[in-house]
């Protein structure tokens, strides 16, 4: 009896103990919450200098430091499909100072152009706040002589060899299009992936290649220049900024409307009360007038989402893109 009496002290220390503990690191993590942020932010952008994500991440930045009171530094991490600024932010602390500045390429299609990705794109982030997308669009080099997507279909039909079409990078929105493109019109077509939509635009504009497809942002300047034509747009309809490219939905291609989309994430196991901080520091920024123009003015289409229903999208775009990169034959 004494034996029995003495192992119920024991456990009922043992209980008291463990529940000690537990609310000793509740503690910790509430203080540690209402503390944040302390330091500098970092935003982890998965393509080099001059990428949509960057765009975001730039405009975003200065308005989420003066917001939060704290330095917002922006780090490009490029590579593998943007699967390597994924995985370090996968991978870095649950603390709310590294933030991923996600995107189709990372989230939706990497993953499944890749053996070991190191990261699932749901598990491994929590998903807080949806800030727009952007169609891409088939620019062609002046000198290419077409004025339409089916003058374009035509012309590669005619060429000796297959057309080479350049795209951001590997796993790019742009990449699994051209793809999609290519096997849908039975065409005869090679991808040539770079380390950034910059490189990549300087070699179309000098006719290094002569087609790529790119996110629309960076193009419209360019376009009303006359140095590059845009031929059609990955969209469902036309959007204000270019109202004279049409869609490929209009044009009888509704199967290549595809957006890519770029939002803010962080590593699974978020505090919720941070979380929602975060998403709404986020979201309220989005939905200023000017930074919405902002980005509207470079062919974004702004959106406000819950967290939940970002996480929806994510999910949704991942099937959609797998799907057609087993389709595609795509590689990385």
């Amino acid at each position: 009896m004494r034996d029995t009496g003495r192992r119920s002290f024991i456990q009922g220390l043992a209980g008291v103990s463990a529940a000690g503990m537990l609310g000793a690191a509740w503690h910790v993590r509430a203080a540690q919450t209402q503390a944040w942020p302390a330091r500098p932010i970092k935003l982890v952008v998965t393509f080099p200098p001059g990428g949509s994500s960057d765009i975001v991440a730039r405009v975003l930045a200065p308005a989420l430091a003066e917001k939060l009171g704290q330095s917002v530094i922006i780090d490009n991490k490029p590579g593998a499909g943007s699967s390597i600024g994924a995985q370090i932010v996968a991978h870095s602390a649950n603390d709310g100072y590294t933030l991923l500045v996600s995107n189709s390429a990372a989230l939706s299609i990497a993953p499944s152009l890749l053996q070991s990705p190191g990261y699932d794109p749901l598990r491994s982030f929590e998903h807080l706040a949806y800030i727009g997308a952007v169609p891409t669009v088939f620019a062609a080099h002046p000198s290419v002589p077409v004025n339409s997507l089916s003058e374009l279909v035509s012309w590669i039909k005619e060429q000796p060899a297959p057309v080479a079409f350049g795209s951001g990078g590997a796993a790019s929105v742009g990449h699994l299009v051209g793809e999609q493109f290519a096997q849908t019109l039975n065409l005869s077509m090679e991808h040539v992936p770079y380390r950034g939509a910059g490189p990549m635009r300087a070699d179309l504009l000098s006719g290094h290649i002569k087609l790529a497809i790119d996110a629309l942002p960076q193009n419209i300047a360019l376009h009303k220049q006359g140095r590059l034509k845009l031929l059609a747009l990955t969209s469902s309809r036309r959007v204000a900024q270019a109202p004279t490219v049409p869609s490929v939905a209009e044009l009888g291609l509704a199967q290549l409307v595809s957006e890519n989309f770029v939002g803010i994430s962080a590593p699974a196991g978020l505090p919720r009360a941070l979380a929602e901080k975060i998403a709404s520091a986020v979201r309220q920024i989005s939905a200023r007038p000017e930074f919405a123009q902002t980005l509207e003015a470079q062919g974004f289409v702004t959106r406000d989402m819950e967290s939940k229903a970002f996480t929806q999208l994510i999910a949704d775009q991942h099937l959609a893109w797998g799907d057609i990169a087993k389709k595609t034959g795509a590689k990385l």
